[in-house]
């Protein structure tokens, strides 16, 4: 019998939640795609992993903010507020929304000012509202807002990272789903400590994944292979404002490259949601046959 393990680990707004629902949450749609293919789920509790780090990471980094506050009137240090306008702006440009549909949703004094201003940045999120289904300006906010803490935060850094750190073990064989901020997470822990600390990754999955953008690739430079990780499997829905990109050389230069799966058709609200990723048929059976 197989001993290799499943990690599984979550993205962000995952706060005030049960971490037993929220990995059997996981583990009902990762059944579900596995029916697809007439696969049998064939691992017993002990053999998978859920790290759940989203209520520290909530009370951490939002601390006071409500969300009508990061909206509205942003943030206050310069540095975050610059990363959140590069990542905003590169939505618009792959969402195609021309600087006229901006225009129209925004005032005199706003325009006048140019688009380098965060009433701009809110234009930009109002159309996004308006023109992509299931999108939310909130959640894009505030997930730009939870990777940037990650990457510049020492502090939510460790916290995160803690959790996942003691669910790997030593040269036991682990197959490494990720999803959302959790792809992050997961790539940068595994590219700095997994081989020293002697972490063996056949699979490595990410799910709906921001690794593309640059903003987020470029705080993570230099980028690199995990030594330690055996095959990367990408997948995203294109219609994932999340995901903005697949990690294809263009966007996400390594060696060897990651092998993507651009054509997930993910049925939650907003196309991001792991259900409908961890749920599709070739995800789940890739999973599978690397736990085997």
């Amino acid at each position: 019998m197989s001993t290799t393990r499943l990690v599984l680990i979550h993205g962000r707004a995952q706060e005030n939640k049960d971490s037993i629902a929220l990995k059997a949450e996981w583990i009902d749609a990762y059944r579900a795609g596995l029916l697809k293919s007439q696969l049998p789920y064939a691992l017993t509790e002990e053999r998978v992993k859920f790290p759940y780090y989203g209520q520290a990471l909530y009370d951490l980094v939002r601390g006071a903010a409500t969300v009508a506050e990061v909206i509205v009137r942003g943030v206050e240090d310069r540095a975050e507020q610059e990363f959140q306008q590069a990542v905003i702006q590169e939505l618009q440009q792959k969402l195609y929304i021309d600087d006229a549909e901006v225009d129209a949703v925004l005032d005199q004094a706003v325009k006048d000012r140019g688009v380098l201003n965060w009433e701009w940045v809110q234009g930009i999120l109002q159309v996004v509202d308006q023109k992509v289904p299931g999108a939310s300006s909130a959640s894009i906010a505030l997930a730009t807002r939870d990777v940037y803490h990650y990457l510049k935060n020492p502090g939510a850094r460790d916290l995160i990272e803690r959790g996942v750190r003691e669910a790997m073990q030593p040269g036991l064989p682990t197959v490494v789903v990720a999803h959302s901020l959790g792809t992050v997470v997961a790539y940068n822990l595994l590219r700095r400590e997994g081989a020293a600390l002697g972490w063996h990754v056949p699979l490595f999955v990410t799910l709906g994944s921001p690794l593309g953008v640059e903003a987020i690739r470029s705080a993570l430079a230099p980028i690199e292979h995990p030594s330690c990780v055996g095959h990367w499997f990408n997948a995203m829905d294109d219609g994932d404002v999340v995901a903005l990109y697949p990690l294809t050389p263009v966007r996400f230069n390594i060696d060897p490259p990651i092998e993507n799966k651009i054509n997930v058709s993910n049925r939650t609200p907003n196309r991001h949601g792991i259900a409908g990723y961890v749920g599709d048929k070739e995800v789940a059976a890739r999973i599978a046959q690397a736990l085997l």
